[in-house]
């Protein structure tokens, strides 16, 4: 599968991307059309980003908004949470833990069978906020984490157990690192990433810096929403989210410029009351 192919099978995720970089902060609504023509330099069809566009406004992460015979689309109150989540993690938080301080979130928790749904969700709300599985119905995460808000927003909090703690010999912090994360395909993940970006000509099929700005920041953002933010110092010298953090910090420099130029010719924008 081509990489154009890739993310025309995944418009969401790259919808995500561009409203991320595109109407965060902004109280502007997108003309639907323009939408269009943006997703088209990605291979995205017209009929998928309609269908991405009415799926998101059915969910609650999109408003309508009509002028004449044009639709455009403005961010909810909770898809501006969601955006602003993905831009804390990708400009503030980062790819490389160096500010570890020994500390772990512990979730502990035991659900009977015919409950299934339940452990499913929590399982994947917590591999989402960065927790790893490190032996039956025990969860952790480096640093301190808002497990509450995970639990409350399912229900379990009466089913759930939640601390924090530092670990104790002889249990080493690195085993715990090893034994609850898959370190090796963490880091495939970011070699792959540096395989598609750190070229001289990266993803040349891509016609423009605007569509090479959207695959960047989409590519970039499933990465470190993906990664548990494991402490470097228990990470080997050569770790290759270092390497792949400054790709994407120079590249996203790099395209903004054109990118922007571009999108400005492109965007048929309204302005629209903010988000409530």
């Amino acid at each position: 599968m081509t990489a154009t192919e890739d993310l025309a099978a995944r418009p969401q995720s790259l919808m995500l991307s561009f409203l991320g970089i595109y109407l965060l902060d902004r109280d502007t609504a997108v003309y639907s059309g323009s939408i269009i023509d943006v997703f088209a330099r990605v291979g995205v069809s017209e009929e998928a980003v309609r269908s991405t566009l009415s799926r998101m406004a059915t969910r609650g992460l999109l408003t309508r908004h009509r002028r004449g015979r044009r639709v455009y689309f403005g961010l909810t109150a909770r898809a501006t949470e969601v955006l602003s989540d993905g831009y804390r993690r990708i400009w503030h938080t980062g790819a490389v833990n160096r500010d570890w301080d020994g500390t772990w979130t512990l979730v502990a928790f035991s659900l009977p069978d015919n409950r299934r749904s339940d452990r499913h969700d929590l399982r994947s709300h917590l591999i989402w906020a960065g927790f790893g599985l490190l032996q039956n119905g025990l969860w952790i995460a480096p640093g301190v984490k808002d497990a509450a808000s995970i639990v409350d927003s399912l229900g379990l909090a009466e089913n759930v157990t939640v601390f924090t703690a530092t670990h104790a010999k002889p249990t080493e912090s690195a085993d715990l690192v090893h034994k609850a994360f898959d370190v090796p395909a963490i880091a495939a993940r970011y070699n792959e990433f540096l395989t598609r970006w750190d070229t001289p000509d990266p993803v040349p099929a891509l016609p423009d810096d605007l569509a090479r700005q959207l695959v960047l920041h989409h590519d970039w953002l499933q990465l470190v929403r993906q990664d548990p933010h494991l402490p470097a110092e228990h990470l080997a010298p050569d770790w290759p989210a270092i390497r792949a953090e400054h790709t994407f910090q120079t590249l996203a420099a790099k395209y903004l410029p054109t990118a922007g130029a571009i999108a400005r010719d492109l965007m048929d924008e309204i302005t629209v009351p903010a988000s409530a």
